[in-house]
């Protein structure tokens, strides 16, 4: 019996033993996984710059190629976050085996790693313009929506199932060659009676709505046109000195246009890659590009100079928008991430994280507070600034959405150019003016939504509860735009077939 206990006891000491170097074991393994997950995480948030020069000179000072073999911008950027990584943890990233930060050097090192980009007394005024351009136009479209709140339910019944009613009858009325290469955007001037197309030649042509007749070609890119925008008062002034568009092209340029002249007014250099979709301020005094440099900027018209340069993207930015009280912008591009940015400050006033592919269009509600994205996904993601998060997401196509565009109506944007002093919008506010909207107005702006897609059809959106109102078929081309005309009688679409496509409701034709 006392050697049976010996040995029990025996055993029994071995498999503590056993037990306890298998518990040891298990703790540092898992010490050191959450050491491997800690680095990951200080990876993720380390300060890298986005703006591909400045990746170039940091690989540089640290002894390493500034260019790989078939290496990209963001490729190039990931490899800087391993590096500076891999250098961190060579002089001990300050974490102990608990993942407690025993080391107050971090914060140093991670001031050291911030950057940012001093602004000029250029910018310095333009935000002091914008802010003041844009609470003056917030204080009017809040106003008018407080109006609009006072009429009654049935009335804003009856006008939206007319107009839902309108949409679902429109047909294709007709399509027109563009040029000789794809069609990449289309654009109604604000008085509706001008189309504006961008190819892939380097051209943008002018024509006559609705009977499609050529007005004008202006020739002054070398490469692709990837975007065009009109000055929110274009075609008033004639002049040939009258700012009336702007066009941006994979020759890395911005041009200025007048209607009066086929020479570009001024020619905007400083990308470093292909200039994407671009967009005049409501104001008319800037220009937002976004570019394959992993930027966007902003210039100023009359000076005909860039006076910002905005990064934060990882990848290329493709798609910009501004809000119509000028306060903010939306950028997004192939990292599948938008932002919006507070003009005013510069600041990140809201992510749009959600979409799993690449952004390729941005666009504003006319209410303020709404954000429409597509993205190479097929879906439509709507934004609420107010809640900060995704209201509504619609599969809108079967394959990538190239263009959304909600509807403005012409007779509020007019009214909008109108008084955009804060002098005039005060007057308003106080009831000085007699064109005010009276209550029994109802605006039709931000009612529907418009897309086009991958799948060969530009589709109508209903902007109450997302539904589709028509699918509009073009031909056998990729649908690369889509946009609807102030008076609300046509939608026009550019395609990759080289042809510009024209809708309207078959019971006005």
């Amino acid at each position: 019996m006392d050697s049976n206990n010996v040995d029990m006891e025996d055993l029994a000491q071995d498999v503590d033993y056993s037990m306890g170097e298998g518990f040891e074991r298990q703790r540092a393994e898992a010490a050191a996984l959450l050491q491997a997950l800690d680095r990951k995480k200080a990876a993720r948030t380390m300060a890298v710059p986005t703006d591909d020069k400045q990746v170039k000179a940091r690989l540089r000072e640290m002894g390493e190629p500034a260019i790989l073999f078939g290496e990209g911008p963001g490729d190039r950027r990931d490899r800087l976050k391993h590096l500076l990584q891999q250098a961190q943890a060579a002089r001990g990233d300050g974490m102990d085996i608990e993942g407690e930060d025993t080391d107050d050097s971090d914060s140093d090192e991670e001031k050291e790693d911030e950057f940012y980009t001093p602004g000029s007394d250029d910018l310095l005024k333009a935000r002091r313009k914008i802010a003041e351009f844009s609470l003056a136009r917030a204080r009017r479209r809040i106003a008018k929506q407080r109006e609009e709140a006072a009429i009654p339910l049935s009335r804003i019944v009856e006008v939206r199932k007319k107009l839902y009613g309108d949409l679902k009858n429109y047909t294709q009325l007709g399509s027109q060659i563009g040029d000789e290469r794809p069609i990449s955007q289309v654009r109604y001037s604000p008085n509706s009676k001008l189309l504006l197309t961008a190819s892939w030649t380097g051209n943008a042509r002018v024509w006559d709505m609705p009977n499609c007749s050529l007005k004008s070609t202006m020739r002054g890119h070398a490469d692709r046109i990837g975007g065009v925008a009109w000055h929110p008062q274009a075609t008033i002034s004639q002049s040939q000195e009258a700012v009336n568009f702007a066009t941006g092209a994979a020759d890395g340029l911005v041009k200025i246009w007048s209607l009066a002249s086929e020479k570009s007014l001024a020619t905007l250099e400083g990308h470093e890659g292909r200039v994407c979709r671009i967009a005049f301020h409501p104001s008319g005094d800037y220009i937002g590009s976004a570019s394959y440099d992993g930027t966007w900027r902003l210039w100023d018209v009359e000076k005909k100079k860039e006076i910002l340069l905005q990064e934060g993207h990882s990848k290329e930015v493709f798609a910009l928008a501004f809000q119509d009280d000028g306060a903010l912008a939306a950028s997004g591009g192939f990292d599948a991430i938008g932002r919006v940015w507070d003009v005013r400050t510069g600041r990140t006033a809201m992510v749009l994280d959600g979409h799993i592919r690449e952004i390729l269009s941005l666009d504003f509600a006319p209410n303020g507070y709404q954000v429409a994205a597509g993205s190479g996904d097929d879906s439509i993601r709507i934004w609420d600034l107010r809640a900060l998060k995704v209201s509504y997401s619609i599969p809108a196509h079967k394959s990538s959405v190239s263009d959304v565009r909600w509807f403005r109506s012409q007779e509020d944007m007019q009214f909008k150019h109108a008084t955009s002093s804060p002098a005039k919008e005060d007057a308003d506010m106080n009831g000085d003016k007699e064109d005010k909207p009276k209550p029994a107005d109802i605006s039709r702006s931000g009612l529907y939504l418009a897309s086009s897609g991958f799948d060969h059809t530009v589709k109508i959106w209903s902007a109450d509860d997302w539904q589709l109102v028509n699918s509009l078929k073009t031909d056998e081309g990729k649908v690369m735009s889509v946009d609807v005309a102030g008076d609300g009688k046509y939608i026009a679409s550019g395609s990759y077939s080289r042809s510009f496509h024209l809708f309207a409701n078959e019971n006005d034709l």
